[in-house]
C-alpha cells in the first residue's frame, strides 16, 4: 500500500517527498500513523476480496469490518460466515499469487466482546495472516486484558496482529468516573504497549448516552460534553511517556447538500488556480466530501489526533489529503530536529512567519516526521486542494473549462 498511488503521473508535481510504502508488517511506530481514512463497513458485506482485487475504491488503504453495532442480532450468524468467507478469499488470492501482502489494505475486524474474539480467531485459523488486527469496542478496565491476552497469544503463535481499543463506554464519558477509568485503561495499554496500534474514540456512543447528535454543518468539537471528554482522553493517553496514537472520531454523514451555513472553504484559492472550473470543483467538494468533515479533520490534527474512521468511500481521499504534511510544516520540523542538541534555543522559521523553539516543539516535530513518511510532503504552494481538484478533474467530475 501507498497513499495516493493511483495518481502517479501527477505526484511529482504535487509532492516534495513521496509517501512511503507500507503493509501490515511495517514497524508499529510507523504503522500506527498509516490508517488514514479507515473505511468502516458491516460484516454482512459480500465480495470484499473481489472489490480489493478490482480496485473498486482506488483510495482505500485500511478498512474495519464490523461485527458489532453495524450488524443486527438476527444477522450475526450470517455476518460471521460472510466475514470468514471474505477472509478466506483474500487468503486464496495470496496463496495463488494473485495478490501480495503489499496489495492488501490494512484489514481489521471489530468484534463484540472477548468471547466473540475467541470465536473469530478459531474460525479464521491461519487466515488471520491477512488481518492487521482486531478492534475492541467499549474497551475498559473490565474487559481490556481479556482482549489483549488473546492478541498476545496469537502473536506468540507467529501471527502479526494488533489491537485497537475503542473508548466509548459510560465509564469514560460520565465525568465522575472518567479519570479513574482512563487511568486504569492507560495501565492496561502500557502493559500491552507493543500490541496497541491505535486508540479510537467512539463519539457516536458517547452522544447516544445523552440523546445528542452533531449536525452535518458542525463538528464533534461543537458538542461540548464530548469535546471535554476528548480533551481528557488526549491528556491521559497522549503524554510524552508511553504516548499512544489516537484517531479522530467517526464521521457519519454522506453529503452536505442541505447545509445552512456558508462554507469555510474560501473561493479565492480555487478560482485563482483553476478559474471557473475551480469554483465548480469547490462546490462539488463541499457537497460530496462535506465541509464539516474537512473542518473536523483540521481540528483533530490541532488536538494531536491522527486518522479517522469514515463510513463512505468518497471520504477516504479528503481525509488522507488533509494528513499530507505541508512544505512549511516539514521544513519547521526538520529545522527543530536538526537543532535539538541544545546548541540553539530558538530560531526564525524558513518561512519567516514564526519562531521555532527547539525543546517545546521537539515532540511536535517528531509527529510531523511520522506523518511526512506516511502521507508525504506537499511541494511549496501545494496543499490538500491539489489532490482533490486533480482527482475531480481527472474523473471529469467538473465541466471542461
Amino acid at each position: 500500500m501507498r497513499f495516493f498511488s493511483y495518481n502517479e503521473e501527477r505526484n511529482d508535481a504535487i509532492f516534495f517527498k513521496q509517501p512511503m510504502q507500507f503493509n501490515k508488517l511495517t514497524p508499529r511506530e510507523d504503522l500506527a500513523y498509516c490508517l488514514g481514512g479507515a473505511l468502516y463497513m458491516p460484516a454482512t458485506r459480500r465480495g470484499l476480496a473481489q472489490e480489493v482485487l478490482m480496485k473498486k475504491h482506488p483510495y482505500l488503504t485500511s478498512m474495519i469490518i464490523d461485527l458489532e453495532d453495524a450488524v443486527g442480532d438476527e444477522e450475526l450468524e450470517e455476518a460471521f460466515h460472510i466475514l470468514i468467507g471474505n477472509m478466506r478469499e483474500f487468503q486464496g488470492f495470496i496463496d495463488d499469487g494473485i495478490l501480495t501482502i503489499d496489495d492488501l489494505p490494512l484489514i481489521f475486524v471489530r468484534v463484540r466482546n472477548p468471547e466473540q474474539l475467541a470465536e473469530v480467531i478459531e474460525a479464521l485459523g491461519d487466515t488471520q495472516a491477512v488481518l492487521t488486527g482486531y478492534v475492541f469496542p467499549k474497551f475498559g478496565q473490565t474487559n481490556g486484558k481479556a482482549f489483549f491476552e488473546q492478541i498476545v497469544a496469537q502473536n506468540e503463535l507467529g501471527y502479526t496482529l494488533y489491537g485497537m481499543p475503542i473508548l466509548e463506554s459510560d465509564d469514560v464519558i460520565f465525568k465522575e468516573r472518567r479519570f479513574d477509568s482512563l487511568l486504569a485503561i492507560r495501565e492496561i495499554l502500557i502493559e500491552y504497549y507493543d500490541y496497541v496500534l491505535n486508540v479510537r474514540i467512539g463519539t457516536t456512543d458517547f452522544c447516544g448516552l445523552f440523546g445528542i447528535r452533531r449536525r452535518v454543518d458542525s463538528t464533534i468539537y461543537d458538542v461540548t460534553i464530548v469535546r471535554d471528554c476528548i480533551a481528557d482522553i488526549i491528556n491521559i493517553l497522549n503524554r510524552t511517556e508511553h504516548r499512544f496514537v489516537i484517531s479522530g472520531p467517526v464521521w457519519e454523514y454522506f453529503t452536505n447538500k442541505t447545509r445552512m451555513f456558508r462554507s469555510t472553504l474560501r473561493e479565492t484559492p480555487f478560482s485563482m488556480r483553476y478559474g471557473q472550473i475551480g469554483l465548480e470543483a469547490r462546490e462539488q467538494l463541499i457537497n460530496e466530501y462535506v465541509d464539516g468533515l474537512m473542518r473536523e479533520v483540521f481540528l483533530d490534527q490541532i488536538n494531536g489526533l491522527v486518522g479517522k474512521t469514515i463510513i463512505h468511500p468518497t471520504h477516504i481521499l479528503p481525509v488522507n489529503a488533509l494528513y499530507v504534511v505541508t512544505h512549511e510544516e516539514y521544513m519547521d520540523a526538520e529545522n527543530i530536529l536538526r537543532n535539538s542538541d541544545g546548541q540553539i534555543g530558538v530560531q526564525k522559521s524558513m518561512y519567516n512567519n514564526k519562531m521555532n523553539e527547539m525543546k517545546p516543539h521537539f515532540h511536535w516535530a517528531e509527529r510531523i516526521m511520522h506523518r511526512a513518511r506516511t502521507y508525504g510532503v506537499y511541494n511549496p504552494n501545494e496543499d490538500f486542494r491539489s489532490l482533490l481538484l486533480e482527482e475531480a478533474i481527472r474523473h471529469d467530475k467538473v465541466l471542461d473549462s
